[in-house]
């Protein structure tokens, strides 16, 4: 089986890192970036290369767990915790899915149980605590391209040349689902409500409020 590599979107704060870190995705070989919370997000950023990548939509993270798994695929939290291993080890085994923290406050709790491992990106000089997220992203996925052995694109001039876009194009602000998708996760969130719990939310405040907050409709 083919080594792949994800990203997973979650609780980001600063709306154009997502368009942003779907640059990233496509310069490192990403197979697909999973959206986890609400569907729309801000393509600022990608400068056109999200139209080269797939989107996938998950309501929480424990769906969005449930199919990296389904796929044989770990996930890698990318946090300075106690048992974090450094990216320049390549402490990879198989296909993988990054999770990166919040700008501000880094994993959750929550997005830290769905993890099988952390890494961390070793620092040299003092005058930062930590990276902006993207800039992780980007690094994190080169050393795991390294590792997979992903081949080299190839470049003319100074620059890489660029895929022709796909022939059929979509809306690149919105992940779409399958109606049979929508059905079932709108039962589910019910059914959630109905007993008073939202799986990702914290303080008592559902995970869709949270997301509508960092992703507003433009």
């Amino acid at each position: 089986m083919a080594i792949e590599s994800y990203v997973v979107v979650h609780n980001i704060a600063k709306r154009h890192n997502v368009g942003t870190l779907a640059r990233s995705a496509t310069a490192f070989g990403v197979t697909e970036l999973i959206l986890v919370g609400r569907r729309d997000f801000n393509a600022f950023g990608s400068h056109g290369s999200s139209s080269h990548l797939r989107f996938r939509h998950f309501h929480s993270l424990t769906d969005a767990r449930l199919f990296l798994k389904e796929k044989d695929c770990d996930i890698c939290g990318v946090e300075i915790t106690e048992d974090a291993v450094s990216i320049t080890d390549h402490p990879f085994k198989k296909s993988t899915a990054f999770l990166l923290g919040n700008e501000g406050t880094g994993l959750s709790a929550k997005e830290c149980e769905i993890c099988d491992f952390f890494v961390y990106i070793p620092q040299y000089g003092g005058g930062t605590a930590s990276l902006n997220v993207t800039v992780a992203a980007s690094i994190v996925l080169h050393h795991f391209g390294v590792w997979a052995g992903f081949s080299e694109r190839i470049r003319d001039g100074n620059k890489f040349v660029v895929a022709e876009k796909p022939l059929k194009q979509v809306s690149r602000k919105y992940c779409t689902e399958t109606d049979d998708r929508i059905i079932e996760e709108r039962k589910s969130r019910r059914e959630s409500a109905s007993n008073g719990f939202f799986e990702d939310g914290r303080n008592g405040v559902s995970s869709s409020y949270l997301l509508d907050s960092l992703f507003p409709d433009e």
